[in-house]
């Protein structure tokens, strides 16, 4: 069943999870952290949204 529609409101925060297919893992190795944040910072700029707060887990 897919999810539900996600509603920006302007001004809201939102709380955004990434998970694994199947909950697998999402970093295999010590690179993949840096690179992730990199990209991360990268889209933020691109789209212009602030990003507060994160955490890398090996499988969120």
């Amino acid at each position: 069943m897919p999810r539900s529609i996600r509603y920006e409101l302007v001004g809201v925060p939102q709380h955004v999870v990434q998970r694994g297919n199947n909950r697998q893992a999402t970093f295999f190795g010590s690179d993949d952290y840096p690179f992730y944040r990199e990209c991360l910072k990268d889209a933020a700029e691109r789209y212009g949204c602030e990003v507060h707060a994160y955490v890398l887990m090996t499988n969120h």
